[in-house]
Order: C-alpha cells, then structure tokens, then sequence
C-alpha cells in the first residue's frame, strides 16, 4: 500500500513541516492535535477536559478524511503541560473510549505553548 497523506479543512492546518495524517499499511496515523480550533487557529477550551475533547474532535475528523473512525483506534499518546492535569484528561477519554480503548502512553511537554493543556496522537486502523 503506498503512503497518502491525509488532510481535511475540519481539523487544523499542521504548523510546520509535517501532515495531519499519513495512510499507510493498513493503519492511519495521525499527528499530534493540539486542542486547536480547524477555523480560527484559536485554542478551544481553558479546562483540560475542554481541550482533551477538542484535540479529539480533530482526530475525529482526520479520521474520518481517511476513511477510518475512533472506533478503529489501536495506539494513542497523549502529552501534558501539567502531570496534575492527568485526572482530568483521563475523565474525558473515557468518554470517548468507553468501550475497547486503544493502548496508550503519556508524556509530559517540553514546552508550553501559550495555554495549550494537552496535545494527542493516535493510530488506528485504516
């Protein structure tokens, strides 16, 4: 299966040098969304619960640009400003993966972008 780079107008424009998501082998994986507004550019959300569920809804759609879904989810990492926001994010996920979550890992940021609280990326299934 040849490599395709995967965009939509529904999730943010990537900020420099790398795609929304590469289609490859049977699996889509998607590149780190940071709870940005696809529009405005502007952060959505000052609670981590808030931009957990907005960095979601850019997967989401990336996703779904590439034919795929959350449901398909095999692997996620997500990122923290802050390791206190930890119960917080989780609270939120397991809204959206309340059944079968994917395998997951975090870290925390080296950086902290002005206001940003999380940043996640995900493979799934293609």
């Amino acid at each position: 299966m040849p490599k395709i780079v995967v965009h939509t107008d529904q999730a943010p424009k990537s900020l420099a040098g790398y795609s929304q998501a590469i289609k490859s082998t049977g699996l889509v994986f998607v590149a780190g969304q940071g709870p940005f507004d696809a529009k405005t550019g502007i952060i959505v959300g000052t609670t981590i619960q808030e931009q957990t569920a907005q960095c979601l809804r850019n997967i989401e759609a990336i996703l779904r640009a590439a034919g795929s879904s959350l449901d398909k989810a095999v692997q996620a990492t997500f990122i923290l400003g802050e390791e206190a926001d930890f119960p917080g994010m989780n609270e939120e996920w397991g809204k959206w993966f309340s059944k079968d979550p994917p395998a997951r890992q975090g870290a925390k940021l080296p950086i902290h972008p002005q206001g940003m609280r999380v940043s996640i990326a995900l493979v799934a299934e293609a």
